[in-house]
């Protein structure tokens, strides 16, 4: 194959100047690419794009690749709706910003004798009804019977059998109802053939699955925010690493803005990237989504974050869908989320995590000795993870200072790893978890702990669950350690998770009420927490409702609540009896 090393023509400037390439999120060769083919202008940049790989070594933009594709999406066939029958050319939009920039880039790979692609993983984050099932499937038979790779795998993998066949189905359909693909693709059903490549598409919902298909050409993943844990994606990445241009399509909405899941690593990937933190001319990434600051019901909102606004989702669907929300909160959450790209949660939340984070100061530990203290201790089960908390109460001005230890069985690791999307092992090297010996809670570690705590700090009791009463409670009570039953009911908890609640609330940046150093693991549990609530309008934390781990939590409550039962010379900004609930 002769080599050029010429990159696509310079015209586009003579199209756009600067100033509307970069309010477009267009790169020059796009631009021109759109302009000289006749398609239109989008102007529904997205929110977050990473830069198109234009400087990457001997990188060249290639419109003959993007015309291959979409003459591939132009072959099929609607297969619903007042669109059955024609033929599937994608919207302007996806042209611009996911298909020419990924199908366009590419460079020289002397092991191919060869240009290949430059970005190998696409990630696009859209809200919903914005045709994603039509862009996969455009997508899937190209890379199966178009893309000139011989005995291709491809794979659309989801967490279930039926995600996983939401994003097969269509494509199968599109496949059987396309004149110009007969006698060349055999749809069956659970698998599309290619013939005259060897090449196969089909749906997987396991990692099993994953595995077997080990040398994967393209794999579309779909609703990564379903996904609760990475091995599914890590087997899919893994898989590829044979082929000379794979290509790894992540298409998903927003989730609900819980941190440490291979949803929120991914995002945060891309977000790095589209900032500039970080640079992988192989990952390319497009989210669309309204800012919080818009007005959720504006029809600028809505056009801002559905780029294919006006076709799918139409303009009646929204306003439906925006009626809704006006009328419930619990509607409103999924509105923002599944229609603007908003992530959110759906539930209440009683700490918030904005207030918890701007809490965060520093807490200086050495500063701490010799001060008074009051702990909270919790077992919770022996092989998974047990808290203590410390709180340094400053009655001066009604402040506390919060540190934490935490500790998991060397056995759990693995699985808190699989939980918190490889989080915890990051823990226990930066030293925020510590990791004992053997499959459950080595309580000698704990007790080590806490003796060396009592010696360092004036620990006036340790708050502890009796329910959870064990050896080590014994132990500590054989040692004359402070230890104090607080039970984990309404009436026992509901004092310190108010009081709690209001130093956040009362908090700043500046001038934080709770400084917890921004412990991470302490962090998850917050972000974890549910409470529940009485008839009387008391709270506790709920273990059985929450997203995951909050031993972190009930530790510190246990420690609020031996805080608030400590005699104190004067009243504390967080022992008052008015009640704030957040929303």
């Amino acid at each position: 194959m002769a080599r050029t090393t010429t990159r696509s023509p310079e015209a586009p400037r003579a199209f756009l100047d600067d100033a509307e390439l970069e309010r477009l999120k267009l790169s020059p060769e796009v631009a021109w690419y759109l302009v000289e083919r006749g398609i239109p202008l989008p102007d529904c940049p997205p929110l977050i794009k990473t830069p198109e790989p234009r400087d990457a070594p001997g990188a060249r933009f290639d419109p003959e690749r993007v015309d291959r594709v979409i003459r591939s999406f132009s072959l099929l066939r609607h297969t619903k709706g007042q669109w059955a029958g024609r033929p599937l050319r994608p919207d302007p939009w996806q042209v611009a910003y996911i298909l020419a920039p990924t199908f366009g880039w590419v460079h020289w790979d002397d092991e191919a004798d060869g240009y290949v692609r430059i970005i190998n993983e696409l990630y696009v984050d859209v809200p919903r009804k914005n045709g994603k099932s039509t862009l996969c499937g455009g997508i899937a038979i190209y890379m199966t019977c178009a893309d000139g790779e011989q005995g291709a795998e491809v794979l659309a993998a989801a967490t279930t059998k039926d995600q996983a066949r939401f994003v097969f189905d269509p494509v199968r359909r599109l496949a059987e109802a396309a004149p110009a693909l007969k006698g060349h693709v055999k749809p069956l059903k659970d698998k599309i053939l290619h013939g005259k490549s060897g090449s196969y598409f089909q749906p997987i919902s396991n990692v099993a699955d994953a595995q077997h298909g080990a040398n994967l050409h393209c794999y579309i993943c779909d609703e990564l925010h379903i996904h609760k844990t990475p091995d599914m994606v890590e087997t899919l990445e893994s898989g590829t690493g044979s082929r000379r241009q794979p290509l790894g399509v992540i298409i998903t909405t927003a989730d609900s803005g819980k941190r440490e899941t291979v949803y929120d690593n991914k995002r945060r990937r891309i977000e790095q990237l589209a900032s500039g933190v970080l640079t992988d001319p192989s990952v390319y990434g497009v989210i669309w989504a309204a800012e919080r600051s818009d007005d959720p019901h504006a029809e600028a909102t809505w056009r801002k974050a559905n780029p294919g606004f006006g076709v799918s989702p139409t303009r009646a669907y929204l306003q439906r869908a925006s009626r809704k929300a006006e009328q419930s909160p619990v509607e409103l959450a999924s509105y923002l989320r599944l229609h603007l790209g908003i992530r959110t949660r759906q539930e209440t939340k009683f700490l918030p995590m904005p207030a918890w984070e701007r809490n965060a100061g520093m807490v200086d530990e050495q500063a701490l000795k010799d001060r008074e203290t009051w702990g909270g201790l919790d077992l919770a089960s022996t092989s998974d993870l047990t808290a203590l908390c410390w709180l340094f109460p400053d009655d001066t001005d009604g402040t506390v200072d919060a540190i934490w230890r935490f500790w998991t069985p060397e056995a759990n690791v693995e699985s808190l790893d699989k939980r918190t999307a490889k989080a915890a092992s990051r823990w226990v090297r930066e030293g925020w978890l510590t990791v004992t010996p053997g499959n459950v809670a080595d309580y000698d570690w704990i007790t080590q702990q806490i003796r060396k705590d009592r010696d360092f700090f004036k620990v006036r009791s340790i708050g502890y669950d009796p329910w959870n009463a064990s050896q080590l409670t014994t132990q500590l009570t054989a040692e004359r350690a402070p230890l104090v039953k607080v039970r984990q009911g309404y009436l026992s908890m509901n004092p310190p998770m108010k009081a709690i609640q209001r130093l956040l609330l009362a908090g700043t940046a500046k001038a934080p009420a709770l400084r917890h150093g921004g412990n991470p693991v302490a962090r998850w549990c917050v972000d974890n927490l549910s409470v529940a609530m009485d008839p009387a309008g008391n709270v506790k934390p709920d273990k059985a409702t929450s997203a995951e781990k909050i031993d972190g939590v009930s530790a510190l409550a246990t420690a609020m609540a031996e805080v608030l039962a400590r005699p104190r010379k004067k009243k504390s900004a967080y022992s008052g009896d008015e009640e704030i609930m957040v929303v």
